[in-house]
């Protein structure tokens, strides 16, 4: 009978001590899986931020190429423009150091987002080099053929922004802008009407 008494102990102990070692492991486990997703989440998190200042620079680098290729094409008669820049060797200068600009933030978003994003912004940047070509007088142009690369550089660019937005998870989609080039208000007054001077 004492043999049983001992081998009931031992199997108590062993049990107990079983089962301290399987809730360690399952500790352990559920520790070590929580932390990784909580650094999973803190990268991702990171990398949104990432990409969030990348689509950022990017776009005001493209923001500022345009301003200038439409200020000079104002000066050529292509568009209208509160303040039309001649094609002055300053203004040329500028228009390069913002396309220099606008071409080292295209790398980063390269590097930090998808294919989709990645083509939209190389269809933004052929929309942008049209119009630069207009701008300087590389290729000739009328004003309704500036309307029309105008038109399809604001499609880009919010396909640009539909895909950037998909890309760091945000839901919706942006509001639809008036596509109209010039902008309504800009088209001035027939000049044979009446005058009040």
């Amino acid at each position: 009978m004492r043999s049983e008494g001992v081998g009931v102990a031992v199997s108590a102990e062993n049990s107990a001590l079983l089962g301290v070692v399987v809730g360690a492991v399952a500790s352990y486990v559920t520790t070590a899986l929580s932390e990784r997703a909580r650094w999973r989440r803190e990268l991702d998190v990171r990398w949104d931020e990432r990409r969030l200042t990348a689509y950022g620079d990017y776009v005001r680098a493209v923001k500022d190429i345009i301003a200038m290729a439409n200020g000079l094409a104002a000066h050529r008669g292509l568009t209208f423009d509160h303040a039309p820049l001649e094609p002055t060797r300053d203004n040329l200068d500028r228009l390069h150091e913002a396309e220099v600009r606008r071409h080292a933030e295209i790398e980063t978003v390269r590097l930090l987002t998808d294919t989709d994003t990645i083509s939209a912004a190389r269809q933004l940047n052929h929309c942008v080099w049209h119009l630069l070509a207009m701008s300087r007088g590389d290729e000739p142009g009328d004003p309704a053929q500036w309307s029309e690369a105008f038109t399809a550089y604001r499609l880009a660019r919010d396909e640009f922004h539909r895909c950037a937005r998909a890309t760091l998870g945000i839901p919706g989609t942006a509001i639809a802008r008036d596509q109209t080039w010039p902008p309504r208000w800009t088209h001035r007054r027939d000049s044979a009407g009446p005058s009040n001077a």
